[in-house]
């Protein structure tokens, strides 16, 4: 029971996706040929190069409908094009497939260069005040979440009219401002939410001078800020490392004061060893009194008598004098 419904479905895929594919020779079925919902296009059990005759057999196409076809291969020999006749059938909203009127230099527009593709071909020249036709349909647009229905309403009236709906006579577009019931009713395509002709989707917004003058001052008040900014920070850096320098100085000097403290002490408490008055003493005084204007001059190694090298002498105990390295 339950492998029946999941055959079913597999045996559906199946058909599905060998519709449309049909080629030449193979059978099908004119029933099957539709327009597909939402979309209005058209499907066939035959592939795009051929079409289900009424013997129920696929048939290649006896002519194309546009310059350049879907489904054809590059070297394959495309069928002729068919003719553009008024009152013929034609592809929604494919005006190109229309033949242009005589004058259709005057009737022509962006949207459909006076020619007019509804359920049949027509020319699109009626003028204000006349009899007209008018076809809505609806597609299926869809949005994030949701879909809703998207209705294209058109007509056989000349460029700057449309054809109303109710009274089926071409009448003129409103400006902008005008009550309106559809965007083919408003110059600029353009009818609002609140029931008034607004401005074209594609014109451009304008914005007063004082816009402008903010907008300038802003990038000249954010270049200063950032300035500004970067002066303040390499000013920090440079205080603190102006600080680290100075307190170096600081330790450098105690550090010597230090040393000529030591040495004045030294100097003191020689001069106060008993036999003070002897020569010793004396040659220590004068020299203290002859350096006690250097005293802030660093301390030097006294030069060896016996030689540039400043190698220290010493006696061993034969009483010999050796220099040591």
């Amino acid at each position: 029971m339950y492998w029946l419904p999941l055959t079913l479905i597999l045996t559906s895929a199946q058909l599905l996706v060998k519709a449309g594919y049909q080629t030449k020779g193979q059978n099908c079925s004119s029933t099957d040929n539709r327009l597909q919902i939402g979309t209005y296009q058209f499907y066939s059990d035959c592939d795009s190069q051929n079409y289900c005759s009424s013997d129920g057999v696929c048939q290649p196409k006896g002519c194309r409908k546009d310059q350049f076809p879907f489904g054809y291969a590059q070297d394959s020999q495309l069928p002729p094009l068919c003719p553009k006749c008024v009152g013929s059938p034609c592809q929604l909203n494919r005006d190109d497939q229309c033949e242009p009127p005589p004058n259709a230099a005057e009737l022509a527009d962006t949207l459909h260069y006076g020619r007019n593709c509804q359920r049949r071909r027509m020319w699109a020249n009626v003028t204000v005040g006349q009899p007209c036709e008018v076809e809505n349909t609806a597609y299926i647009a869809y949005t994030g979440s949701s879909e809703y229905i998207d209705v294209a309403s058109r007509g056989n009236c000349q460029v700057g009219l449309y054809c109303d709906s109710q009274q089926l006579t071409c009448m003129s577009m409103k400006a902008v401002g005008e009550t309106c019931d559809g965007d083919k009713e408003c110059s600029s395509f353009n009818c609002q939410s609140n029931g008034v002709c607004g401005q074209s989707a594609d014109t451009p917004n304008q914005f007063g001078v004082w816009v402008y003058v903010l907008v300038g001052v802003g990038i000249l008040g954010g270049m200063s800020g950032t300035l500004i900014s970067l002066f303040l920070i390499h000013r920090r850096q440079r205080d603190k490392e102006r600080e680290k320098r100075e307190q170096y100085w600081r330790e450098q000097n105690a550090f010597r004061q230090n040393i000529l403290q030591m040495r004045e002490t030294a100097r003191t408490s020689i001069l106060s060893l008993p036999g003070h008055n002897s020569n010793r003493n004396t040659m220590y005084s004068r020299a203290a009194s002859a350096t006690s204007d250097d005293s802030s001059l660093p301390i030097l190694q006294q030069q060896s008598p016996y030689g540039a090298s400043g190698l220290r002498n010493y006696v061993i105990d034969d009483g010999e004098f050796r220099g040591r390295d």
